[in-house]
């Protein structure tokens, strides 16, 4: 079955490894075989892998698309994976299904449960600083007079 892409002016998309920019308009694409595909809204560069699900995301990006190196990929994704469960045993679940689905090859289901992984660790990462802001004095030099 055929995948319809529809571009917007400028977008990037990473069409079985390469880098395709789009035009100045709006453009159809009509992919007719089975092969990566990300959209510039998903793409992740390795200066944005700077968070513990962040990089996993990265990486299991790099198994999509980096078939000749996957089986460095999952070395490195199964490490990361450990570390992100000892320091938070609550994302198991769902760093099971992503589990599942790297074992199965199925490398894009894996990166739309990863980008659950990404958003929860924002909310909780944005509850640690709302916190910090009530507690006296951090973030906030106490002002002396001379």
């Amino acid at each position: 079955m055929a995948l319809k892409i529809t571009l917007k002016p400028c977008e990037r998309i990473i069409i079985d490894g390469a880098v395709v920019t789009n035009g100045n308009t709006t453009t159809d694409l009509v992919i007719e075989n089975n092969i990566p595909i990300l959209r510039e809204k998903n793409i992740m560069s390795s200066s944005d892998a700077f968070t513990p699900c962040r990089r996993v995301y990265f990486v299991i990006q790099l198994m999509y698309f980096d078939a000749e190196n996957l089986e460095t990929h999952h070395k490195s994704y199964w490490t990361l994976v450990q570390d992100l469960v000892q320091a938070a045993p609550s994302l198991l679940g769902l760093i099971d299904q992503i589990n599942e689905h790297i074992l199965n090859s199925e490398y894009y289901q894996a990166l739309k449960i990863a980008k659950e992984l990404i958003n929860y660790e924002e909310e909780v990462l944005d509850r640690v600083q709302e916190c910090a802001k009530d507690i006296p004095g951090h973030g906030q030099r106490d002002h002396v007079r001379p």
